[in-house]
């Protein structure tokens, strides 16, 4: 999967193996995948390449529970016997080529002629490969749930590997009637469409794990083309840029319709009607603003099954795609550093999975020693063990009084202590006080930027302290010109802005 290879995404929250595994199994095409290799036996033939002859397909019809009358059945059976050989469920024998004596081309899935049984000559003289259940067909009942995944990732290579082709349909319908086909007027990269489908169902998954995505929610058809076609950069695109987001998304559609079987998306397609009557505009758009009129443009949505299968795809190329529960095993200085830059219910999920099983007195600990530090992610860490320590009880209480005279984490003790109404907590002197202030705006810049909220926390931290630009410029902390200059941005105090802005001149003055 073509990715950018340093990129680093928000944390997914995944099913268990186990019911990840369960869900592959219900999948239909990788179920009809597994009903084959079942059925495959002694009298299964083959053709090169591996393909059931046309002989059996009404057979293998059958064994799928479908109606041989239904055209689409053939269709059916095809797949799910790509996916059988592809993913070691199926061994097949290919024919010998040609006649050619001393054995023929062999597949290599799931172990080739060891697995099959003997090539046979068919009634009319031809040759035949056969085909057997694979090895790997046993890991469905009695592997464990990775072995499953591991199956199902398999096929959902091949899924993916056919969803990029395009549909031939119209240029087999001229090649039947004689006519001629100009290939290279099919503009027509392997690569480059395997990588539009990579980048398209990479923007799906960054939609579904980003905080307030698409994880409840199905995306917009025209959204995800959109996203693949429109520059950033862009205002009001072009008829051209219409006209390519209008053609992807007619693409994906297609693609979809091929990608739901396996259990990777849920898919609503685009109404055909709807499409007749739009224009390139409409499409791009997505319509009306009414939900049920942008639903008609197609929606689609990761299934959790999807979640982890394009999670793995970006691991292997590279990209770092963290799940929610992978740190509980590492130390709260690893913890502090990965939460940090996590949306904020990814990661209060992943500090509780992380203090589950340990015991709170030593964790706190951690914590805190971990939160300590002079550079410019330390604030971030702070406010995340500050985080952190929410949940705890009573017990937490010995750690948090140790660290009371501590010049960087004294302030948070008191703060813990307070909420908690707990006795004899020492008042904080001003020092602290305005090195606390700094440290809470510098974190929250660097949690979440500039917000609408943070004005109001400014003139909140400072309307109890007269004299409070005064005296803050001078505080010893890396980020107090940075957070001052914000202030003098943001205050919703003109006169506290204009402070704050001299004050951050001072500051600046005293650092160089």
């Amino acid at each position: 999967m073509s990715a950018e290879p340093h990129s680093t995404l928000p944390p997914a929250r995944l099913h268990s193996d186990a019911e990840l595994a369960r869900d592959a199994l219900v999948a239909p095409l990788f179920a009809r995948a597994v009903r084959l290799a079942r059925w495959a036996g002694p009298a299964t033939r083959v053709d090169t390449g591996g393909e059931l002859v046309a002989e059996q397909l009404p057979e293998a019809a059958e064994a799928l529970g479908l109606d041989t009358a239904d055209e689409d059945s053939v269709v059916y059976v095809s797949q799910a016997w790509r996916v059988a050989v592809d993913t070691g469920l199926v061994d097949v024998t290919e024919p010998e080529e040609d006649g050619a004596a001393g054995g023929g081309a062999e597949t290599a899935a799931g172990g080739g002629a060891e697995g099959g049984a003997d090539r046979v000559d068919g009634a009319d003289g031809a040759q035949f490969g056969t085909a057997a259940p694979g090895e790997d067909l046993a890991l469905v009942t009695g592997g464990a749930p990775g072995d499953v995944l591991d199956l199902w990732l398999a096929a959902l290579d091949t899924v993916l590997a056919d969803a990029a082709v395009p549909d031939l349909g119209d240029l087999v319908d001229a090649l039947d009637a004689g006519g001629d086909i100009d290939f290279d007027q099919l503009d027509w990269n392997p690569r480059r469409e395997a990588d539009f489908l990579d980048g398209v169902l990479a923007n799906l998954y960054l939609l579904t794990v980003t905080e307030g995505g698409a994880a409840d929610r199905p995306v917009p058809l025209p959204v995800l083309a959109a996203s693949m076609v429109v520059p950033e950069d862009m205002g009001e695109p072009t008829d051209a840029v219409l006209e390519q987001v209008s053609d992807a998304m007619m693409r994906l559609d297609d693609q979809f319709r091929q990608l739901e079987p396996i259990g990777l998306v849920e898919f609503r397609p685009v109404d055909e009607e709807l499409m007749a009557e739009a224009d390139d505009e409409q499409i791009a758009s997505g319509g009306a603003d009414d939900d049920e009129d942008v639903s008609r443009y197609g929606m689609v949505r990761l299934t959790p099954l999807g979640l982890y299968g394009i999670r793995a795809r970006l691991l292997e190329a590279g990209v770092e795609a963290p799940a929610v529960g992978e740190l509980a095993g590492k130390g709260a200085d690893a913890l502090l550093d990965a939460v940090s830059h996590y949306p904020e219910s990814a990661a209060q999920a992943e500090i509780e999975a992380w203090l589950a099983g340990r015991e709170v007195p030593v964790a706190v600990a951690e914590l805190l020693a971990a939160a300590r530090g002079d550079d410019e992610g330390a604030p971030l860490r702070r406010l995340r063990c500050q985080q952190a320590l929410a949940p705890a009880g009573p017990e937490a209480e010995p750690a948090v009084r140790a660290v009371l005279d501590d010049g960087e984490l004294g302030g948070l003790a008191r703060v813990w202590l307070a909420e908690r109404g707990a006795a004899d907590v020492p008042a904080p002197d001003a020092t602290m006080v305005f090195w606390l202030t700094v440290d809470t705006i510098a974190a929250q810049l660097a949690a979440d930027g500039e917000t609408e909220e943070l004005p109001l926390l400014m003139e909140t931290l400072t309307a109890h302290h007269a004299g409070f630009f005064e005296q803050v410029w001078r505080v010893e902390h890396p980020a107090t010109a940075y957070v001052l200059e914000a202030m003098g941005r943001l205050h919703p105090d003109k006169k506290a802005a204009k402070e704050a802005r001299k004050a951050a001149f001072k500051a600046r003055s005293r650092q160089s």
